[in-house]
């Protein structure tokens, strides 16, 4: 297997310049000073280095070679891709720049092409090399950092060297690392799925520009998620974000909203910092699980104890007081200046055993503990992180340390580490942490649908007609698949305008229907309240001076529905992820608020009720201050019906249903505009 010839293989050739101070040298010094063996070098010079052999073929080495890195310049990686699928080499590490990240995509297309005929898998080009810490092996110009259980797989190998230059200098254990660069070849796809079965990762990393494959990422994703924590960092959030990700690795990537909808469906949680990463896997790695929200903060300080506090309530935790029990033990030996109420505060004259037997009396009525000390040089921070990690070793109940400033406690840190208690620079990114794991934890267990390959059994079909549907014509097509709609009808004259309000029955409204007229309030082509035939007369004059030099080619007839609360639905195609649902309020709120919840499509009915519930403005549809609440019910059977639509419709570009009139029973679509992926 060519994955496993990347992380476990018999023998690495080192292509490239083997003399001092070249890349290819220090690759193979890296590569000794871990602990590996079985290094070839191979160049045109046949020129070897620090006792390791130097071939000009990789088919002239005799012992077996199962893994190339390359760092030769871009116009030999072809010719070196030969001489390694003659050699019977199964996978490849080409670390060498110069491909699509610059312009040069037939130079990428090539290198795929040689690979592919020989069977060879790679990884990059332009990509920082990959660790597996367990097999000694360390194929990259990035820190060695301690063997342990976090994988890191990153597009970009500066952030994957960050975090591994962390891990060395805080103590977090790596499992693995991939730098896997412009993606030409293997992936983030294809490592997640070898990380999930992986006995030696228990937390993974990543770090994307841009999802390959969309979907088929998604499933990737969910499957991995589902064994162990996934922390996911998507950078190109920004406009600004987006042109420098389209700079640095020629990748497309998608509108953030999408992504971020896209992991949560799969169980990953998105950070948005290293920090934020590098914090939660700490914690993933050395805690164990949390139960629940509750958490207890023990410090010698005041001021830092309130402020990790407001901030675990801010992400979510629950700092609520000790109960009477437990303040009657906390008082058996803690002197009575002591504050009990949460933080426990120690004071300055707090101990050794202090802190240890405060953390043991929380245990039993909290989720997560945090120490937190604030040290001054003539303190004994040692002692204190001793009363800590004895705490931590005598309960199940997690907990966690902040131990600072860094240049005081430095010794107690590494103490803290030795032990295995992770220590953060703040308590409030101490409890953020802990607030990670905490949703992680109770996230939701959805059923995506949309990930599947084989969701969608039916028969596809095209929408009716040609061109851009009219309104009448698409509200006939939403109700033939059960979509509620109300009573309607279309007039193409002053007559038969009259006649349709008397059949729908008065009040009504009245809106104009014309191809060239998409959003109808901006040009007075809707008419509210109509009460009688003269008013409908004039109304049908009216819009139809409003549409003066547009295609105007009648008016559209539905009755005034009052006391609803307006919602939208809407679809619309991702470039990576493909047909995506979307959920908010309605009306002119829509784009005052934004207040919208996004979700690749289709979507089962559990994850449709989380929609609803997930928009801030959830309250308002529950009913609020004596209101009658809407029937959320049907808006969620709707809701799964409305995103399966894609899937029959192929040619469904977007649909906005905007608004829909949501009641206390049922829900009627007040507005629809449907787009072909054809139309302009």
């Amino acid at each position: 297997m060519s994955i496993e010839s990347l992380f476990y293989p018999k023998g690495v050739a080192v292509v490239g310049s083997a003399s001092e101070g070249k890349i290819g040298w220090e690759l193979i010094r890296k590569m000794l000073a871990g602990g590996y063996q079985n290094i070839f070098a191979v160049n045109p010079k046949a020129q070897g280095a620090l006792d390791v052999p130097g071939y000009d073929a990789v088919t002239k080495i005799e012992q077996p070679v199962d893994m190339a890195v390359i760092v030769s310049p871009p116009s030999t990686v072809p010719n070196v891709l030969e001489d390694c699928g003659r050699a019977g080499v199964r996978a490849a590490v080409i670390i060498t720049a110069g491909f699509s990240e610059v312009g040069n995509d037939a130079g990428e297309v090539e290198i795929r092409r040689v690979a592919e005929k020989h069977g060879v898998r790679f990884i990059g080009p332009n990509c920082a090399g990959l660790i597996n810490t367990a097999h000694h092996l360390y194929p990259t110009l990035e820190t060695h950092p301690p063997a342990g259980g976090v994988a890191v797989v990153a597009q970009s190998g500066a952030v994957g060297g960050v975090v591994t230059a962390w891990a060395q200098e805080f103590g977090l254990g790596i499992s693995k690392f991939v730098s896997y660069g412009n993606g030409a070849d293997m992936n983030e796809i294809d490592f997640l799925r070898y990380l999930t079965g992986d006995a030696e990762t228990k937390v993974v990393a990543l770090y994307i520009e841009s999802a390959s494959g969309g979907r088929e990422f998604m499933r990737a994703l969910r499957e991995c998620a589902a064994h162990k924590p996934v922390v996911v960092i998507k950078a190109g959030r920004t406009q600004s974000g987006r042109r420098a990700t389209l700079s640095h690795t020629g990748s497309l990537a998608g509108a953030d909203a999408v992504y971020d909808a896209a992991l949560r469906q799969c169980g990953a949680i998105r950070v948005h910092t290293i920090e934020e990463m590098f914090d939660l896997c700490k914690v993933f790695v050395h805690a164990p699980r949390l139960r629940g929200r509750r958490v207890a903060i023990v410090t010698n300080s005041g001021g830092p104890g309130v402020l990790a506090a407001d901030w675990a309530e801010e992400v979510g935790l629950d700092v609520v007081e000790p109960g009477p029990a437990t303040k009657e033990k906390l008082a058996e030996f803690l002197p009575a200046h002591c504050a009990f109420k949460n933080p426990i505060d120690l004071t300055v004259e707090g101990t050794e055993e202090g802190y240890r037997k405060t953390l043991l009396a929380l245990a039993d009525e909290y989720d997560a503990l945090l120490a937190l000390n604030i040290a001054t040089p003539y303190l004994d921070s040692l002692a204190l992180a001793r009363g800590a990690c004895d705490a931590a070793e005598q309960t199940d109940t997690p907990i966690v340390a902040a131990f600072l400033p860094h240049q005081i406690v430095a010794a107690s840190v590494d103490y803290l580490q030795e032990r295995g208690l992770p220590n953060f620079a703040t308590g409030e990114r101490a409890v953020a942490a802990l607030a990670g794991v905490a949703a992680y934890e109770q996230k939701p267990g959805f059923s995506v649908s949309g990930v599947t390959k084989t969701w969608f059994l039916g028969e596809q079909e095209r929408l009716p007609g040609e061109g851009q549907m009219l309104e009448p014509e698409a509200m006939a097509w939403l109700r033939e698949n059960d979509i509620p709609t109300p009573e309607f009808r279309f007039a193409a004259t002053q007559a038969e305008a009259v006649q349709g309000c008397r059949e729908i029955g008065y009040p009504v409204v009245i809106k104009v229907v014309s191809p060239e007229i998409l959003h109808k309030s901006d040009v007075g082509g809707v008419i509210v309240g109509i009460e009688d035939d003269r008013a409908a007369q004039d109304a049908f004059v009216r819009i139809q001076q409003a549409a003066e030099g547009k295609d105007f080619q009648g008016v559209v007839i539905y009755p005034l529905i009052r006391d609803a609360q307006e919602v939208l639905l809407g679809l619309s195609r991702d470039p990576q992820f493909g047909p995506v649902v979307a959920f908010g309020l309605g009306g002119i709120y829509t784009e005052v608020w934004r207040d919208v919840a996004l979700r690749v499509a289709p979507v089962k009915r559990a994850e449709a009720e989380q929609m609803i519930r997930e928009i801030k403005s959830f309250p308002l549809l529950e009913g609020v201050r004596g209101q009658a609440g809407r029937d959320l019910g049907a808006l969620a059977d709707v809701l799964v019906k409305f995103s399966q639509l894609p899937f029959r419709y192929p040619d469904i570009g977007e649909v906005d249903l905007n608004p829909v009139f949501l009641l206390t029973e049922g829900l009627v679509v007040g507005d629809v505009r449907v787009i072909r992926q054809n139309d302009t």
